[in-house]
């Protein structure tokens, strides 16, 4: 096929970073991280195929819900390398995370909710507080905030 057919024409980086929204330097540490891949130019120029634009789409999606890059790198592999993720692609992807997000949603909810009465005082020694730690009682289960980490 031609590369004037649209569905084989590939993007030098800066025009896949215009059309997708995204720094030049974000898709070369997308690249570094295995989310996506380019080709190479005889001059080794970066060459992008066009369904790289819908894969950096997912990638800010999922990054905007909270997924860290090895989830995403995750699912990313289950997707095929020579086009874009298909809408039943999307489709299995969101539904593998949706589990995930509903647990991150509570936890923040109720986080939030913990905190109201803390931020309406100002102290967080009070006898009712739920990050209240006396005497540091909690160092023996691990560092980090333990109760929180229970949410």
């Amino acid at each position: 096929m031609p590369d004037s057919c649209p569905a084989f024409q590939t993007l030098s980086v800066g025009e896949l970073a215009k059309r997708a929204g995204v720094a030049v330097s974000t898709l070369h540490f997308y690249e570094a991280k295995g989310l996506i891949h380019s080709l190479r130019t005889e001059g080794n120029q970066r060459r992008y195929p066009r369904g790289v634009l819908r894969r950096v789409a997912v990638i800010k999606v999922a990054q905007r819900t909270g997924m860290p890059l090895t989830e995403i790198k995750q699912a990313l592999s289950a997707l095929p390398d020579d086009r874009a993720p298909s809408q039943q692609n999307w489709q299995d992807m969101s539904a593998a995370w949706r589990d995930d997000l509903d647990a991150r949603i509570r936890r923040l909810t109720q986080l939030r909710d913990q905190l109201d009465g803390c931020i309406g005082c100002g102290c967080l020694s009070l006898t009712i507080c739920p990050l209240r730690n006396p005497d540091d009682s909690l160092a023996a289960q691990g560092p980090g905030p333990r109760l929180l980490d229970e949410i």
